[in-house]
């Protein structure tokens, strides 16, 4: 996923189905500088992760 549309989904009210590795997620927020996003998965809201914007793929 490119880093404008990372950052476009993070700051949308709505949900929109994005995932890693197969998992759906959700994205708080980008980081512009190293191109990770803050993510966590939807059925684990508390285990909070970094990962590159290039894993993320939306459905």
């Amino acid at each position: 996923m490119n880093k404008q549309r990372a950052e476009e989904i993070a700051q949308m009210p709505e949900m929109k189905r994005v995932s890693y590795n197969g998992q759906s997620i959700y994205i708080q927020r980008v980081n512009e500088d190293n191109e990770t996003a803050r993510i966590f998965p939807l059925e684990d809201p508390l285990n909070e992760f970094d990962v590159q914007l290039s894993d993320l793929v939306e459905e």
